[in-house]
């Protein structure tokens, strides 16, 4: 639609997986670096893991691409399946025939029979099992036992595992620590920061333009990233929607009014962005409290009405370890029948108490002194 108009052969920012317009940024570097040396090392188990829309299909696209025909690949996309079902899954992507009826021994037997001949044919056997993570515990059993068919020398077949972040929880299990043992190269794809979105932007604009490529300023990337949050699936989304906003509104050059127009219209611009640009740090938690000490009531903003006397019992197991011996220990007195005043109640116009520590409230009440309504 707005091709013509921009002047590109075709879509720069399609959903559609695209070797040709990967970006190169370094966790996408780091990660071929991985997957190849896990397939051509004949490492065993590899295992690949990032959010969705972060690149894992276009990334395992660059390297089947790169892949010389010396291997056989199984590719498996549907992984709702149970540990036969994904057995013969394998068979069929590999040109075996499974057959009605037949008893898993005999499937077995004919898959380790046709990866041995194609050993002895020079060639490499390769398994890619793409969302992994919805696996069942006893389909990765199964393939665990797949990657016992192995020479003196090496396996005989090579076995990648792309999914989500749960996929390492999913690993992490005490019953999948066999599995576990045998992964020998492992790497999690982070999401983009605020300069590879920009460059990764840009670098899509410059390989659809047919001449001068158009550019997105770093203010109008800055946004796509904040709200994007560096998934590139979501950058993908928005830039497209601002190049069809752009034409709509024949813009040839897109501006931030723009953009922001764009995010408000799908809906990103209600979520909160993170801040200073760090989409990849998760929210720290308050630190705890020092050991041996309570935090003060007096922290908590809204105080709830409590409808029943409060009392400190001093009998029970836990006691301040401050608490001196010497200290006459005496019941305390008993609450008066007047009716409780909630805490957080106050006469106006009147002068509010001077709020004591919890200690001094504390040796009151051991001591027998009475305590005003509103520290009760």
């Amino acid at each position: 639609m707005y091709e013509r108009f921009y002047g590109f052969r075709e879509r720069p920012f399609s959903l559609t997986p695209d070797p040709s317009y990967l970006y190169p940024s370094r966790v996408h570097r780091e990660a071929l670096s991985h997957l190849r040396y896990g397939i051509e090392g004949h490492a065993g188990f590899t295992v690949i893991t990032g959010e969705i829309g972060c690149g894992k299909t276009t990334l395992l696209q660059t390297v089947l691409r790169s892949i010389d025909r010396k291997t056989s690949i199984s590719r498996l996309m549907n992984t709702m399946l149970d540990s036969r079902d994904l057995l013969e899954a394998i068979m069929l992507d590999f040109g075996l025939d499974p057959g009605q009826g037949r008893s898993k021994p005999y499937l077995i037997r004919d898959l380790a029979q046709f990866l041995v001949n194609e050993r002895r044919a020079g060639r490499l056997a390769l398994l890619i099992i793409d969302e992994a993570q919805n696996l069942s515990v006893t389909a990765l059993e199964e393939v665990r036992m797949l990657s016992n068919f192995e020479t003196e020398k090496s396996k005989l077949l090579q076995i990648v595992l792309v999914g989500q972040p749960n996929l390492r929880d999913l690993l992490s299990r005490h019953d999948l620590e066999q599995l576990r043992q045998r992964v020998t190269v492992t790497y999690h794809l982070e999401p983009l920061t605020a300069d590879e979105t920009h460059a990764y932007v840009n670098h899509r604009l410059r390989h659809a333009s047919i001449g001068a490529p158009l550019t997105f300023s770093r203010p109008v990337t800055d946004v796509v990233h904040r709200h994007s949050r560096g998934v590139a699936r979501t950058i993908n989304v928005i830039a497209d929607a601002v190049l069809l906003y752009g034409y709509g509104s024949d813009k040839r050059v897109i501006d931030l009014d723009l953009t922001n127009e764009v995010v408000s219209d799908l809906g990103l611009a209600n979520e909160r962005p993170p801040s200073d640009g760090d989409t990849n740090r998760p929210a720290e938690a308050a630190p705890p409290a020092p050991a041996g000490k309570m935090a003060s009531s007096f922290e908590v903003p809204e105080v709830p009405l409590i409808e029943r006397p409060l009392a400190i019992d001093v009998a029970g197991p836990v006691r301040p370890a401050s608490v001196h011996a010497d200290l006459p220990l005496q019941a305390p007195a008993a609450p008066a029948p007047a009716a409780r005043v909630n805490p957080g109640h106050r006469v106006h116009g009147e002068a509010p108490p001077p709020q004591q520590g919890w200690w001094t409230r504390l040796r009151r009440g051991i001591s027998g002194h009475p305590r005003s309504a509103v520290e009760v």
